[in-house]
């Protein structure tokens, strides 16, 4: 088995400081002294001065052990599998992120005790949710080496949340660890204080050949197919794999490259965004409805759902207040579904134009949509490199309007008037 960071694709620079912090960290845990909670520069201090690495220093004198970091980078960049696999080298026995302890295997499976993940399944993440996450947090970790909270989008926290966990950050327990993802450190995605109190780990996007390289070698997939999902994914790894192995998701993507071509006058444009919509919507009601079924059944349960005994009528008729939190959570998810669904058709749409604007410059870089090549030069030709070049700005338009909490049928139908029109 390999090590915890073999998933994580292209990333060398950033693997080799995660390593360092590793080592500075399970140092510290060797060290005959407590772990100080003092904040990130005694800390640091203190991996320098017990680093048990026998190479030479790091020229960073911040590349040591802290106890909060932000993974950022583009979507497929593995922000989330990077602090996974730095969660787990930090859990690891022999602290290496070896991958096969305990220690690596209860965090990579999500299992570890002392591993806390929020995944925001709703629009946003809660100053509820992220204050009972932070109590959690303050305790001692129960098999002796950290306490780690991983927040992948972290730039769904609202201001409340983001204050409440700035006060943790803040005052840190001396073995709790923040561990968070979010798209880049620009003030709209995470708080300029939360950032100035946490190093940063950057990530790029990784190159389509290492992506298709890792589909072939630990999927099984052929050869031809990992490079073809891997250009078409744009290095996005999640994306590639599914589209290598799902049919359906190949299906959808066909459709969406079919719509310029059918953007032929207003009503076709109104009927190309309706299509886009219902089909998003459909992916995500597909994609939510098993959970959704089984978190209702469980809540019936727990609350005494088919129970004949005495009072079990009005246990339930008490718990519709219960019930209706679940729906309200679970319709924000099926929304951030719908929402997700919706932004991959618009990427790989907007990887169409691009490659018609690549081509109408004559430019010498490989198409993103290898099996749509001959209809984006079509393209090239009738709109020129301007008319191809409004019309990917009208796709990231309406990407950064569905951000803006515009109503995406709204966003989508401008989109499609604009390609329409060039």
């Amino acid at each position: 088995m390999t090590d915890v960071f073999g998933d994580l694709v292209g990333q060398d620079e950033a693997v080799a400081a995660l390593r360092r912090a590793a080592a500075s960290a399970a140092a510290l845990l060797r060290a005959p002294v407590p772990a100080p909670a003092g904040g990130p520069d005694d800390l640091d201090a203190l991996a320098e001065e017990h680093d048990g690495d026998p190479g030479p220093a790091p020229a960073d004198p911040g590349a040591g052990m802290t106890h909060a970091w932000i993974f950022t980078g583009p979507p497929g960049s593995g922000r989330s599998v990077a602090a996974r696999a730095f969660a787990a080298a930090l859990e690891c026995v022999h602290g290496t992120g070896c991958g096969s302890c305990p220690g690596c295997h209860t965090t990579l499976t999500g299992t570890h005790a002392d591993v806390r993940l929020v995944v925001p399944e709703g629009l946003s993440i809660g100053v509820n949710e992220m204050r009972a996450l932070v109590l959690r947090a303050a305790s001692a970790p129960s098999g002796g080496r950290w306490q780690i909270v991983i927040i992948e989008d972290a730039d769904r926290l609202t201001e409340a949340a983001g204050n409440a966990l700035l006060k943790a950050i803040e005052e840190p327990p001396p073995r709790t660890v923040f561990l968070l993802c979010a798209p880049s450190t620009h003030p709209d995605d995470i708080s300029v204080t939360i950032r100035s109190r946490c190093r940063v780990v950057p990530l790029r996007q990784p190159p389509p050949a290492a992506v298709a390289e890792v589909l072939v070698r630990r999927d099984g997939i052929a050869p031809d197919v990992a490079e073809w999902a891997a250009a078409a994914a744009q290095g996005h790894v999640g994306r590639a794999r599914r589209l290598a192995r799902d049919p359906e998701a190949r299906q959808r993507r066909d459709a969406v490259l079919a719509v310029p071509r059918r953007l032929t006058g207003v009503g076709a444009a109104f009927d190309a965004a309706s299509a886009l919509i219902e089909a998003a919507e459909a992916e995500a009601a597909a994609s939510v409805a098993e959970i959704d079924e089984a978190e209702r059944t469980a809540l019936q349960t727990a609350l005494g759902a088919g129970g004949t005994g005495r009072g079990a009528a009005g246990a339930m008729r008490g718990a519709a207040g219960q019930l209706k939190d679940l729906e309200k959570r679970q319709k924000s998810r099926a929304t951030r579904a719908q929402r997700d669904a919706l932004d991959r058709a618009l990427v790989d749409l907007a990887g169409f134009y691009r490659d018609a604007l690549i081509m109408a410059l004559r430019a010498p870089v490989a198409p993103v949509h290898t099996d749509t090549a001959s209809l984006a030069g079509a393209g090239a030709q009738k709109w020129d490199a301007e008319g191809s070049l409004r019309r990917l700005e009208a796709v990231l338009e309406c990407r950064a309007a569905i951000e803006a909490n515009v109503k995406p049928r709204i966003a989508v139908e401008a989109m499609m008037l604009a390609l329409w029109r060039g």
